[in-house]
């Protein structure tokens, strides 16, 4: 097209002649020869990087990117549209300078520009490559070329600082957790069971042994640990962003309380995290919620009913979830009965008020000793507001 411009403006001014046509086809010509130059112009010369403050954020933290643009040679450039080509998640989100600019270089050898993402969303997010394109003034000729600049961020989930406080008032907790698991008060004895190897030989209860033929001996109160197990629900439902960040800001709150937690998710795949403690434990376990997706495909109570065997006798055993089910109760209650103490978070939205059927189910899961505490989006703390400590 370039080329025919220049022919049919050279042939007008030959046959039609006089000032006015020579004056366009000379008046052409500049931008004529500009974008022949401009063709033989390689966009190779073209340095881009990326300057990420740091790798490392929490979601809702704004992220500041700037971009520098270097080249060797004062080759005169009309514009340069440069857009850094986000995933979607990145893409769609609030942005108030776009990661799309327009620049006008002229003949500067170095420029950059910068732009905001307001409120980063939870994941892990890839940079990996900038368009960048030139042309000439009038839009006669265009040169586009998408250059690779690899760059990684990790944005871990919101999480609400809050003191964590056991549910349960058993026998010696105090505000501190224990470091062992289970221990025996050989002073307070509850109830006979049946001889186990093991049992020491002052624990045999004579006068039942007596009675029943059999060597009994005392049941003694146990020392609970605070030791917390935690099972996330990942099917797809649209407060799942809070219940990922109800899990981050409770496991935080445990290890950070002195005791030890673990975790399982299944999602597109399952992940169990053993019960531990420490600041590199918990590193792991936000690294995990900062992937995590809601992708899985059967029922939260399924998920307990083949995944429930590993959990310990003497930990807290805490589900976490949006959808509150009379199969998820059951499952609970069974548990319960076999693993101690179960504890059920149900997450809804701000001022988000439960249903006739939830307020029924919680009453059903409170009659067959399942804990039901309901908590809001962004009202985390309230959870354990109100657990008092003997």
């Amino acid at each position: 097209m370039l080329i025919v411009l220049i022919f049919l403006t050279f042939s007008y001014a030959m046959f039609q002649g006089g000032f006015v046509s020579w004056f366009l086809f000379y008046s052409f010509l500049p931008f004529a020869i500009y974008c022949v130059a401009l063709s033989f112009y390689s966009l190779n010369e073209l340095v881009v990087t990326r300057v990420l403050p740091k790798t490392d954020y929490n979601a809702g933290e704004p992220l500041r990117v700037s971009i520098n643009v270097q080249r060797s040679k004062a080759f005169p450039l009309f514009y340069l549209i440069i857009e850094d080509n986000l995933e979607e998640t990145l893409k769609y989100a609030l942005q108030q300078k776009r990661s799309k600019t327009l620049l006008l270089p002229g003949v500067k050898k170095e420029f950059s520009y910068e732009y905001t993402i307001d409120e980063l969303p939870r994941g892990e997010h890839f940079f990996q490559s900038f368009t960048l394109r030139i042309g000439d003034l009038l839009g006669l000729f265009e040169k586009e070329k998408t250059v690779s600049a690899d760059g990684k961020i990790i944005v871990y989930p919101a999480y609400t600082e809050f003191i964590y406080r056991p549910f349960e008032n058993q026998y010696d907790q105090g505000l501190t957790a224990s470091r062992e698991r289970v221990q025996r008060d050989t002073t307070m004895a509850v109830g006979v069971r049946d001889y186990q190897p093991g049992d020491r030989f002052s624990w045999i209860n004579w006068k039942a042994t007596a009675k029943r033929n059999e060597i009994m001996t005392k049941e003694f109160e146990q020392r609970q640990s605070h030791d917390v197990f935690v099972v996330m629900d990942c099917v797809p439902d649209k407060r799942f962003e809070a219940v990922v960040s109800f899990t981050a800001s409770l496991l935080r709150a445990v290890l950070k309380k002195g005791a030890q937690t673990g975790l399982l998710t299944i999602s597109k795949e399952r992940a169990s995290f053993p019960i531990r403690g420490g600041e590199q434990h918990l590193q792991q376990l936000f690294y995990h919620l900062a992937k995590i997706e809601a992708k899985c495909l059967k029922p939260f109570e399924k998920v307990l009913e083949t995944d429930g065997f590993f959990i310990q006798q003497s930990v807290s055993f805490m589900l976490i979830t949006a959808q509150l089910t009379k199969p998820l109760i059951e499952k609970a209650s069974f548990l319960g009965q076999r693993k101690g103490s179960i504890t059920l978070f149900l997450i809804k939205d701000q001022k988000e008020s439960p249903t006739e059927s939830e307020r029924s189910l919680i009453a059903i899961a409170n009659a067959r000793g399942v804990r039901v505490v309901m908590v809001h989006d962004g009202e985390f703390a309230a959870a354990f507001s109100e657990v008092i400590l003997r």
